[in-house]
């Protein structure tokens, strides 16, 4: 009697602790579904007077809708880029058979976590200058994509090893070039490798602040990450009926992409091969 009590009680000790802990992570997420349609946010969570003054405030700025877009024009441009060479480079490293092929990948993903780095803003601000990209979405685009191809390449290989090279063989046999065998069956079976290299890179670039405010001048350049940082005053308060609403505009877009991944792929991997 008395283990059944003391277990019935450490369940429920646990549970408590759970809800705690959910409660704890949970109320940031719930101030920031309730403020946007609050008239007067606090830093409190409370029944909001579902106003949509705030987004009809938000709608009213020359630059806050329009950096969403920039945003989704830096994401997913280096995502196209960066899957695309990736996929390339991890099957060619895949297949083909080179002396010190191990350590050229350590050192790309070594790479990796510094060519995007505050570190080396200015050698890469000196090169974005003398090749004319300042200013320019390309060259966001272009050093966003440098910056994760070391990883991403060390990612794909993984799916890369794990593809059965009976099917190219069969293709070869039939005459297809090597883009052919890329393009018709490597790429089908690496799918969802390709899907979380394509999250992982506009994840990335979606959350990055410094790459485009130190290369874009023009406020209508600006992705979203730069125009949240102007909704503050000149005291450094935050102004939060605008930047509550904005917030959640700015994750939504995330939000879903990780929702329809997540149930076309579920986010169970191994290798190349989904089982």
């Amino acid at each position: 009697m008395n283990s059944t009590v003391s277990h019935l009680l450490g369940r429920i000790g646990r549970y408590v602790f759970l809800c705690l802990v959910l409660g704890f992570f949970a109320i940031p997420l719930l101030w920031l579904a309730t403020a946007p349609f609050d008239s007067t946010p606090r830093i409190t969570t409370s029944m909001p007077d579902f106003a949509l003054d705030n987004f009809r405030a938000l709608l009213d700025n020359p630059y806050a809708m329009e950096s969403l877009l920039n945003s989704v024009w830096l994401a997913g441009g280096t995502a196209l880029l960066v899957v695309a060479f990736a996929a390339l480079a991890a099957y060619a490293l895949s297949r083909v058979r080179i002396p010190g092929r191990d350590a050229l990948l350590y050192g790309l993903l070594l790479l990796s976590s510094i060519v995007t780095g505050t570190a080396t803003m200015v050698p890469l601000f000196e090169l974005a200058f003398r090749l004319n990209l300042i200013d320019s979405r390309l060259g966001v685009i272009l050093i966003m994509s440098g910056g994760l191809l070391p990883a991403a390449i060390f990612i794909l290989k993984d799916f890369m090893d794990s593809t059965p090279t009976s099917y190219e063989e069969s293709a070869r046999v039939f005459g297809a070039s090597p883009l052919q065998i890329v393009r018709h069956i490597v790429v089908p079976v690496v799918r969802p490798g390709l899907a979380t290299v394509a999250v992982w890179a506009v994840a990335n670039v979606w959350g990055n602040f410094l790459v485009p405010f130190l290369l874009l001048r023009s406020p209508d350049k600006a992705p979203a990450a730069v125009i949240m940082y102007t909704l503050y005053t000149e005291g450094g308060q935050a102004d939060l009926r605008l930047l509550s609403t904005f917030s959640l505009l700015y994750s939504l877009p995330v939000v879903l992409m990780f929702i329809f991944v997540s149930t076309r792929y579920g986010f169970r991997f191994h290798g190349g091969i989904k089982r």
